[in-house]
């Protein structure tokens, strides 16, 4: 791991080398917010999960190629990240990451009514990259990802939360919050343009 450090808004933290979106009800207009903007050659990786009906017709991959300036993709089993990607949970699958960075998808019992889940993806995340993640918790109209975010606090990664007052459904962020204080609690469009900030934060 390198020992260079970068100042972000007044913290000092490690280069970065994923970022993760976990969002629900409301979640794909906030991806969209989110995301549009970032231009073609970002260089973080991006993998997105949102909570879909289990089912192999899942059209969000579609749309967010059509929307966004980053090529965009279904995660599959046993690919390894690459960077300026954007990766889509499919439908249906737990989605988790392992220590070569690469992806794992399981058919294990839902969590939180919910498969993918998102805790799934952040907790296994938090052991892969430790504090070069970050991740952001969207909209949502349940629980999933507070637990997962938790455990990206805890490994020292930098954890971004939708203001409850900014999301279209608020369970989700107020779970998070109940459980952790994040490094930034932003409204979408704060949010959007701290990621532009986070392509620098790279080993």
């Amino acid at each position: 791991m390198s020992s260079q450090r970068i100042n972000l808004r007044g913290q000092v933290r490690a280069p970065l080398q994923v970022l993760l979106i976990g969002a629900s009800a409301g979640g794909v207009e906030a991806l969209l917010s989110l995301l549009e903007d970032l231009p073609p050659d970002y260089r973080l990786p991006v993998v997105c999960l949102l909570h879909q009906p289990d089912r192999n017709d899942s059209l969000l991959a579609d749309l967010l190629q059509r929307r966004l300036k980053l090529s965009t993709k279904e995660a599959e089993d046993k690919e390894y990240l690459r960077a300026g990607m954007v990766y889509v949970a499919p439908a249906g699958y737990h989605l988790s990451i392992e220590t070569d960075r690469s992806f794992s998808l399981s058919r294990e019992e839902p969590r939180h009514f919910s498969r993918p889940s998102i805790d799934i993806l952040f907790e296994s995340a938090a052991d892969a990259y430790g504090e070069q993640l970050a991740a952001a918790l969207l909209t949502g109209a349940n629980e999933d990802g507070a637990v997962g975010m938790l455990a990206i606090k805890q490994a020292g990664g930098l954890t971004l939360v939708q203001d409850p007052a900014d999301a279209q459904v608020p369970t989700m962020p107020n779970a998070a919050l109940a459980l952790l204080k994040p490094d930034f609690l932003l409204s979408i469009n704060a949010m959007r343009l701290l990621l532009a900030e986070l392509d620098a934060l790279l080993c």
